[in-house]
């Protein structure tokens, strides 16, 4: 018979037993702790002033107190303020309100130290931990931002006013934005990071542009001096119709540049353009900016509605064509900062044959040598966040001859041939093309074909198929050096926090359906992922709904204090689904310095009973940076 002492013993042991593999519900009543170092992620906590969000069930971290201890050294409700991921509990989520109040460090309060690493937590255990982190891009990388401990996170305003709004978003793959009313979603958005591609990725089309994603559809094409087709709507995806895409890009090359085109084009206009805005245009999409060098074009087409925020918009051609003499080969560029950040599109015609590979990255050298840009920071090419890169680039398939490759072609084994694909090898080789990316090429070479047919060459020249027409994209090297004053981020329009901006590309594939050319368009959809957007128009315009009289035809409007106003700015009147900002149905200019509105005279009103708006075009920024709401 067992005795009492002996029995409550025993007892007492496996008490013990069981607590010591018992898991810890919480591993501190204080993440964060009152000494809280500045890092590339900073947990944020519940205020004690204001009422908890109620418990929300979600995965917990169990951690055994005695890995804890061997760990750290620490009790089992401790954790180290130093060199250890911040953890908090499901009860101490903030709540809405309270990511409201999250600010970013004011410019003078950037420093250069370098911030702390972030600590790395193992793989099966960030599965179940349950943070809010706030990641703030920056210069060192694209998920560090050095700042001050003394100054408050994210400061949603600057100190002057008014100042750009800057929606700032959190790292990849936890969290959505925050915003000054954030809605939490459950389901966390994975992006990958500067300087990768995601194949397969795609992200739920939104009607309206809910989400900071900003969608840019590339086409490219050398159409062989040939008539426009009647319809190209094709071109431009399944989805143009629904306002998914943010900006159209068109490039064009070997467009018909005989003598007496172009000077059909000097008095009319050209045929291409004339194609793609009416077939842009009846969705709201607007012309925002083209360039033509003889036989190459670049269009760019944008939803009216980010007009006002498309800024600094400025093009470049560069000859390289018979020595820099003639413009049927070389570079038309076209530039402008989206929502706060620098983006150039570049559209080449390289030289053509086999031969000329180390012409066509000389002549590509110099198109970036030679194309400037006036104003802020990104004044050459591969200064902007993002450079996209396309168009005939005339790279072929070395080794094989045609018999292969049309055999690797109808067996589909591209791979075969991507391997001793030109552009390929060279970016291993070539300085100049360090850091351009691409996309997997998956669909069949694009040149050379019988005109009118899907046949491969079969002229007696017997040209060997090649990809010769691509899109490539570029992200800015990050570790600019940071501003450390206002005049200095108004100047480089906060381009140091650009290297966080993340390009995902969804689509990238040929039209083989179209015949005119020996080529065949290609076309590729992309997602720029801003981390903060400048999303305050410039001019604010406010009018009447409806026009009944002529003194209804005014015009009033606020000027931002950072905008810097021209006597040759202009106010128009724009009927709805206009092409182009000289689309417009009146206009009267805008001059005074200190002028807060005009007037249209009653003769120059529209007559016809529709929808339209008014919109502020400055002359400095070439562009328009303010759009009212539609008026009857």
């Amino acid at each position: 018979m067992i005795s009492p002492l002996r029995f409550t013993l025993d007892l007492k042991k496996t008490h013990e037993r069981l607590m010591d593999h018992l898991p810890q519900k919480q591993l501190s009543t204080d993440p964060c702790g009152p000494n809280m170092l500045p890092g590339p992620c900073a947990v944020i906590r519940a205020s004690p002033a204001l009422p908890s969000q109620p418990p929300v069930p979600g995965p917990h971290l169990f951690t055994p107190p005695e890995v804890l201890k061997k760990q750290s050294g620490l009790g089992p409700t401790q954790v180290p303020t130093k060199g250890k991921a911040r953890m908090q509990s499901v009860e101490d989520r903030p709540t809405p309100q309270q990511l409201a109040s999250i600010s970013r460090p004011r410019p003078t309060a950037l420093g250069t130290k370098t911030a702390s690493k972030t600590s790395k937590i193992p793989l099966e255990s960030s599965k179940d931990i349950d943070l809010i982190p706030v990641c703030i891009p920056g210069p060192q990388s694209a998920n560090v931002l050095p700042h001050s401990s003394s100054e408050p996170s994210f400061p949603l305003n600057y100190p002057q006013s008014p100042q750009p709004y800057l929606k700032p978003t959190l790292s990849p793959n936890l969290t959505p934005s925050l915003s000054p009313k954030p809605s939490l979603n459950p389901q966390p958005q994975k992006i990958p990071l500067p300087g990768t591609s995601t194949k397969s990725q795609t992200q739920s089309e939104r009607p309206g542009g809910e989400n900071n994603d900003f969608r840019v559809y590339i086409v490219t094409w050398n159409v062989g001096s040939a008539v426009p087709p009647d319809d190209i709507t094709s071109l431009f995806g399944p989805n143009v119709s629904d306002g998914s895409i943010d900006m159209f890009i068109i490039g064009l090359q070997e467009v018909n540049s005989m003598i007496n085109k172009r000077l059909k084009d000097v008095l009319f206009s050209d045929q291409w353009i004339e194609l793609c805005m009416d077939t842009l245009s009846p969705f709201g999409y607007v012309l925002v900016a083209s360039q033509r060098m003889q036989g190459v074009l670049l269009l760019v087409f944008s939803k009216f509605c980010h007009l006002p925020f498309l800024r600094g918009v400025q093009t470049q051609s560069t000859r390289t064509g018979l020595g820099g003499y003639w413009g049927n080969k070389g570079g038309v560029s076209a530039r402008m900062t989206l929502f706060g950040h620098p983006v150039c599109f570049l559209n080449c015609h390289l030289p053509a044959h086999m031969r000329n590979l180390e012409q066509r990255m000389e002549d590509f050298e110099s198109i970036l040598q030679q194309q400037q840009f006036e104003g802020g920071t990104a004044t050459g090419v591969l200064d902007h966040d993002v450079v996209f890169w396309f168009g005939d680039l005339n790279f072929r398939i070395e080794d094989y001859d045609i018999h292969v490759v049309k055999c690797a072609i109808e067996s589909s084994k591209l791979p075969l041939l991507c391997e001793r694909d030109q552009l390929n090898m060279a970016k291993n080789t070539e300085a100049i093309l360090e850091g351009f990316m691409e996309g997997p090429l998956k669909f069949p070479p694009t040149y050379k074909f019988d005109v009118g047919t899907h046949t491969y060459d079969t002229s007696a020249k017997k040209r060997k198929p090649a990809w010769t027409d691509r899109i490539l994209w570029r992200l800015r090297r990050t570790g600019s050096p940071v501003p450390t004053h206002n005049a200095s981020l108004q100047r480089g329009l906060t381009s140091w926090l650009g290297g966080a901006t993340k390009v995902i590309q969804h689509k990238y594939q040929s039209h083989m359906g179209f015949t005119i050319s020996d080529h065949k368009p290609v076309s590729s959809l992309f997602s720029l992922h801003f981390p903060f957007r400048v999303d305050l128009p410039l001019v604010e315009l406010q009018v009447n709904k409806e026009w009944c009289k002529a003194s209804d035809a005014t015009v009033r409007f606020t000027v931002a204090s950072t905008y810097q106003r021209s006597s040759w700015d202009w106010v128009a009147i724009y009927k709805v689904g206009f092409r182009h900002h000289k689309d417009y149905q009146a206009y009267v200019w805008a001059k005074g310095e200190h002028a807060t509105q005009v007037t249209f005279s009653e003769e120059d009103l529209p007559r016809d009973d529709c929808k339209y708006i008014l919109g502020y075009f400055s002359n400095i920024m070439n562009s328009i940076v303010g759009l009212s709401s539609p008026v009857q």
